[in-house]
């Protein structure tokens, strides 16, 4: 009886349900296919919402649609192919290295998390579209280490060559970070109009032998574009700046200022705010020894993981941690002395690693961390600070060749692998 009451309402309900679904207009649909994945309008509408922000906050006009919508699919495509070959790598990234990523990203915006959700809602961005595109980034990031970067070789010789070409010398010397101060001269000025500016100068350069604060009289008294932010000008080589500077600038000490020197402009006083390269740097070493497991086909991140966690245990429990480097490390440059990397420019490194190996004591293994090479476990045996200028420069010419190559090799790899992935385009 209970079954015959009920079918009434049964009935009415499912021809109302019949109403309803005659009018429903799709809210998604396939608008690419690519491998084994596809991408979806919703996901083609989120990005250009966020292009178009991205192209009106710098002020610049924007394309034609068809024009926009093509350049950002394709680049949705070319992402999703990458997402796949994370995901048959085994690359993961944890909930808790995401919401550090997150938090990173606001501290970098003078933002608290809190904040920086707001802001994003300003901007008519959601948190969680937000943190998810984060996140395909870190993966996206970490296939293009494990297949781009390491592949991606310098040689002595290549360094060499460019140390002793001219591009070289230049792109290596050292950088000033100056400041100044402007008093215009007109053009056609009168003698009386040169002097005066003159006396001014002359007046300010005075004041600034006697302790005044270069800032500050940069905002009350230059003329220059740059005077309301103290008359920065930022980071400088001497090749760069106008002739008498350019051969000043290299005697002047950390906070000196030179003398007011006429210009075609007027007189330009300059200061030297810090320097950076050149013939003697002193820098921190570190002597370091790791060992490094991969995610990989077979054997996926959280089973890196725990294999990283077991060798921790027995290095604790007493075993070698040479031995166990030799057996399990896959660092090629590395294994083969126990996972000695020996002395090694912190500023060399990934920021993970870096910052493990800055805060961990000496002679104290680390638990297990992560970087965008996989998982680590390593000591520090020693630190010191040595007169590395070659050894600076020579490193500062192997990233510059390497930072050119990886370029050039990442581009030949996106257009390989978009070539041999299966697309199809839905109209």
């Amino acid at each position: 009886m209970l079954c015959k009451a009920l079918r009434p309402l049964m009935l009415g309900a499912l021809l109302a349900s019949s109403v309803v679904h005659a009018d429903v207009v799709p809210l998604d649909r396939v608008v690419a296919i690519v491998d084994n994945d596809v991408v979806m309008q919703s996901q083609l509408d989120q990005r250009l919402r966020e292009v178009r922000a991205t192209i009106q906050k710098r002020g610049a006009p924007l394309p034609p649609e068809h024009v926009l919508t093509q350049q950002v699919l394709e680049r949705l495509i070319i992402e999703n192919i990458q997402l796949q070959i994370g995901d048959r790598s085994g690359i993961r990234i944890t909930d808790e290295e995401l919401n550090q990523a997150m938090g990173t990203i606001a501290q970098r915006n003078n933002m608290s998390l809190d904040q920086f959700r707001a802001a994003l809602a300003h901007d008519g961005l959601s948190y969680d579209d937000a943190r998810e595109q984060v996140r395909r980034e870190m993966v996206i990031s970490r296939v293009r280490q494990r297949r781009v970067a390491e592949r991606t070789q310098v040689s002595e010789q290549e360094v060499q060559n460019f140390l002793a070409s001219d591009m070289g010398k230049i792109q290596l010397s050292e950088e000033y970070r100056l400041a100044n101060i402007l008093i215009p001269v007109p053009d056609g000025a009168s003698p009386e109009t040169v002097q005066a500016a003159g006396r001014q100068a002359t007046e300010l350069y005075q004041q600034l032998k006697q302790g005044a604060d270069f800032g500050q009289l940069a905002v009350s008294r230059s003329a220059g574009d740059n005077a309301l932010e103290g008359g920065e000008i930022g980071w400088r080589k001497a090749a760069q700046l106008p002739s008498p500077f350019d051969s000043m600038v290299g005697s002047l000490a950390v906070g000196d200022v030179t003398e007011p020197v006429r210009t075609p402009g007027g007189y330009i006083i300059l200061k030297l705010e810090e320097k950076r390269g050149g013939s003697k740097m002193l820098r921190d070493e570190v002597h370091v020894r790791h060992i490094l497991l991969k995610p990989s086909e077979i054997r996926s991140d959280e089973e890196t993981q725990r294999l990283a966690e077991k060798l921790y245990e027995r290095i604790q429990a007493g075993e070698s941690f040479s031995e166990l480097a030799k057996k399990y490390s896959e660092d090629p440059g590395s294994k083969l002395n126990g996972g000695d990397l020996n002395w090694v420019d912190p500023e060399s490194l990934v920021p993970e690693f870096r910052e493990v190996m800055n805060n961990a004591p000496q002679g104290q293994v680390t638990k297990p961390f992560r970087s965008p090479f996989g998982w680590h476990v390593l000591e520090v045996l020693g630190r010191r600070a040595t007169d590395s200028s070659d050894k600076f420069r020579e490193q500062q010419a192997a990233q510059t060749l390497r930072a050119r190559k990886y370029d050039e090799e990442l581009q030949a790899w996106l257009r390989q692998i978009r070539d041999e992935a299966y697309v199809e385009i839905k109209q």
